[in-house]
């Protein structure tokens, strides 16, 4: 639909002051309003970031819990007995009492060292919903930064290069926003299995035997396995049997194909051919005990198992990936012509390109209507750009790079997008 001015030409100035004012309104609102999008989208990948200090302070509260209830329950129990003794003299019950007390301010001491140490972990928790919520459009760059410090903490605390994390931790501030105290409770358990020795992975798993259990985890399960093979490697075949009967039995219901696969060693042997029961005695077990145990860890603090640098650095890969990325030509600005990035982007698909984009060798600029592409006579292409650049300096002649040609401007011959 048309609209006619008015004859005074007073509707063209309208419409030109209309359009200024809503130019000078709308225009500032624009810019910000993409940048908060765009940090929406951003929060949304914080998950981890909240869940892992929230899962810790749950553990803590309950294993504070645990203590106490366990401690009073003692302490209970020995009132009561005192009380009901009719025979206890006069010095046996101050004595019985006197420990009684001394029990109680060691609970009231435990209780203490307890609530400090939820106070800390609801102050990292209080920490990083400030964090989120102190990031606006004006502040992004720097709030990414931080995030970026964050990512490379993470991925350094998971290779377990724990004094280089917490060095960058301390440098920039960040104590509070990154996990390098829970993947030091992991150490332990990844430096035992790598050792061969079951005994913190156990530990770690009675100190969280009940969410294992929800989750349906059968991760003990199979350190138990581990530590019965390692019997019949010893040929300790008596003490493996007598193991078996205390702490494999109680999955018989649940695992009784693997329960009887394992039990099977005692009469093959570890110097066994046969495949089946050979690869149980393998000391690449170990290695998936420990990837394992990984996977465990990562799934009751809500973290990813892969570390964060990877997943994001995959997720740019992934829109670089090219056949072309695999070639032995592949250009060195190319970060899939490096073998790690190649490595890390082989689970990737390809990169849906609709269109191709010619690059110039030279100057490593997108060839386009603007700066369009000149053919050379031997048949190499660059872009007029760089050919003209190079012709100024050189009195109008233009040097292949490849192939060493040497030309005028003149004979390059324009080539068109189609």
């Amino acid at each position: 639909m048309e609209i006619d001015p008015l004859p005074n030409g007073s509707g063209s100035t309208a419409t030109t002051t209309a359009a200024m004012a809503t130019s000078t309104t709308v225009a500032p609102i624009t810019e910000p309003s993409s940048k908060l999008s765009h940090l929406t989208e951003s929060l949304k990948l914080e998950h981890q970031f909240l869940r892992v200090p929230f899962e810790h302070f749950k553990k803590t509260i309950r294993a504070n819990h645990r203590t106490v209830e366990k401690e009073v329950s003692s302490v209970i129990s020995g009132i009561a007995d005192v009380a009901d003794s009719d025979e206890i003299s006069k010095d046996d019950a101050i004595l019985s009492l006197t420990s009684l007390v001394s029990r109680l301010q060691g609970i009231k001491r435990k209780l203490e060292e307890g609530s400090r140490t939820e106070n800390l972990q609801v102050q990292r928790c209080r920490a990083r919903l400030d964090h989120l919520e102190s990031v606006d459009a004006d502040n992004l760059s720097e709030w990414n930064n931080v995030r970026l410090k964050r990512i490379l903490v993470d991925y350094m605390s998971r290779m377990s290069y724990y004094d280089t994390a917490m060095k960058l931790a301390e440098s920039s501030n960040i104590q509070e926003l990154v996990d390098i105290d829970v993947f030091q409770e992991a150490k332990k358990a990844i430096d035992g299995l790598r050792n061969q020795e079951v005994g913190p992975a156990l530990a770690w798993c009675a100190d969280n035997k009940s969410r294992l259990k929800k989750s349906k985890s059968k991760f003990e399960f199979q350190l138990r396995l581990q530590e019965f093979i390692e019997l019949v490697r010893a040929e300790n075949y008596m003490c493996a049997i007598f193991y078996a009967r205390k702490y494999l039995s109680p999955w018989g219901a649940t695992h009784l194909k693997e329960l009887q696969r394992v039990m099977a060693t005692l009469a093959v042997r570890s110097n066994t051919e046969c495949a089946k029961y050979k690869v149980l005695f393998e000391p690449k077990q170990w290695d998936f005990l420990v990837d394992q145990f990984k996977q465990e860890f990562c799934r009751l603090y809500g973290m990813t198992v892969e570390p964060l640098l990877n997943i994001y650095l995959q997720a740019g890969l992934s829109a670089l990936k090219t056949p072309y990325c695999y070639e032995d030509d592949c250009t060195k600005e190319d970060p899939l012509s490096q073998d790690s990035f190649r490595k890390l982007a082989m689970p990737l698909p390809y990169s849906k390109q609709h269109h191709s984009k010619l690059v110039c060798y030279i100057t490593k600029e997108l060839m386009d209507t603007e700066n369009p592409p000149q053919v050379l006579p031997n048949g190499y292409v660059y872009s007029t750009k760089a050919l003209k650049e190079m012709a100024e300096k050189n009195n109008g002649k233009i040097t292949c790079p490849r192939t060493g040609l040497v030309c005028s401007y003149s004979d390059l011959v324009k080539a068109y997008i189609s």
